[in-house]
């Protein structure tokens, strides 16, 4: 039996409502992968090998990617790492081999494990690959009630092993790729088999297992998420701008600098700041001496760039009345509820009371409120209940908003009770 054995084994022979703390001895470092840093694939001839390998391997896959966040424009995959039963390891370049759809049918149908699957599969889409069904080992986490839930930290506290750290932040469109963060990739999915097994026993343990599968279920069937209406409005700093003027020359110097970063494929902060196109927006400068007198446009940025940012304030200041922006558009659905109790005490009273109920249901069952159900579902739940209170009637309004079913089954009778002590 090997080390992440026996300290899985330790994992599932607890008692009690969650699992221990930490383990018992020192973690020990994981300091390469078993067969050493598989080389990295970058055209289609040695991706046509791995797609067969993997094809003929057993068991799930463990599946990860690295992103150039920061760096480089948009979210895409600039590394992808697998590992399965028969297949070994692998590191795939989506630069040199863009289309991974052979993979991805090769894999159809298998299980894939990921830890923070909604983080990977967007950039994973856009490769071609799409998992028809997965165990993400974060929510597992999550839902079994670790305090941490980061990947060094569930291999440490489940398996009894230290990841390499200080690799997940570079800039992963480096070409070539450095051996040490070849070596830190390859690990990511060095154990992750090891971590799923374990956490599924606990999981098993705790009878939430069920649970998980449903939670699973449901990411592996989300649609990509629709494209962003205004993202301009979510410039950081936002909530000091008032005045509608101010909001265009916002939306002008954020869509210039988005426009800017796409060309040069660069991260759009490297461009121009959020705080820097804040400044502009209060100040509405009148000229360039101007904008360069604020923060953000310094001493470092040339006269040509201080000129087309001006022109962007000027093509807001330009603007009618009637084209600038409205402010900004309430989401659908209940307000932020700092303005329940003057719209509607009574739906304050209601989600006070709802609120309650349901962080002393998490708290029983040891798992966060926000996967036990989201704060938005009481929300919505709350501002608008169902005329008449009731199990059938609440547990309906919550299916109508997403919940999964071990969620309903769980939190209607404790919304029930708020929802009538209050009615």
């Amino acid at each position: 039996m090997t080390d992440a054995q026996e300290t899985a084994a330790d994992l599932r022979t607890t008692t009690g409502g969650g699992p221990p703390d930490d383990v018992d001895k020192a973690p020990i470092p994981l300091l390469a992968p078993r067969e050493g840093i598989p080389p990295v694939i970058a055209d289609g001839e040695a991706l046509a090998g791995v797609v067969a390998a993997f094809a003929a391997g057993t068991g799930p896959v463990a599946v990860d990617a690295e992103r150039a966040s920061g760096y480089r424009y948009g979210q895409r995959a600039y590394l992808v790492q697998l590992r399965r039963e028969g297949a070994g390891s692998a590191l795939i370049d989506p630069v040199g081999c863009p289309d991974l759809s052979a993979l991805g049918e090769a894999l159809s149908g298998t299980e894939w494990i990921l830890h923070a699957a909604t983080q990977d599969l967007p950039c994973l889409r856009e490769i071609g690959m799409v998992p028809t069904s997965l165990f993400d080992t974060e929510l597992a986490g999550r839902l079994a009630g670790f305090p941490r839930v980061g990947l060094g930290a569930m291999v440490e506290s489940v398996l009894g092993y230290a990841l390499e750290k200080g690799h997940s932040a570079v800039d992963w469109s480096t070409r070539p790729l450095p051996e040490p963060w070849l070596r830190y990739a390859a690990l990511d999915v060095e154990l992750l088999g090891d971590l799923r097994d374990a956490l599924e026993k606990e999981l098993d343990r705790q009878g939430k297992l069920e649970w998980a599968r449903q939670e699973f279920d449901a990411i592996a069937a989300a649609p990509p998420a629709p494209p962003r209406k205004d993202p301009w409005r979510r410039t950081s700093g936002m909530h000091k701008v008032r005045r509608r003027r101010q909001m265009a020359v916002v939306r002008e110097l954020w869509e210039s600098r988005d426009r800017i970063a796409q060309r040069r494929d660069v991260s759009p902060g490297k461009v121009l700041s959020d705080a820097a196109i804040v400044e502009a927006a209060l100040a509405l400068p009148g000229n360039v001496h101007a904008l360069a007198a604020l923060p953000g446009y310094g001493q470092r940025m040339g006269r040509r760039q201080l000129e087309q940012w001006m022109a962007a304030v000027d093509r807001a200041k330009a603007l009618p009345e009637g084209a600038l922006p409205q402010p900004g558009a309430s989401p659908a659905g209940p307000p932020p509820p700092r303005a329940w109790a003057d719209k509607d005490p009574a739906a304050a009273a209601r989600l006070s009371a709802a609120r309650s109920a349901v962080s002393a249901l998490a708290e029983q069952l040891a798992l966060p409120q926000e996967n036990l159900i989201t704060p938005d579902t009481v929300r919505r739940l709350c501002w608008e209940p169902p005329k008449r209170i009731g199990q059938d009637t609440v547990g309906e309004a919550l299916a109508g908003y997403g919940a999964r079913p071990w969620q309903i089954e769980q939190v209607t009778p404790a919304l029930v009770a708020a929802l009538a002590v209050t009615a």
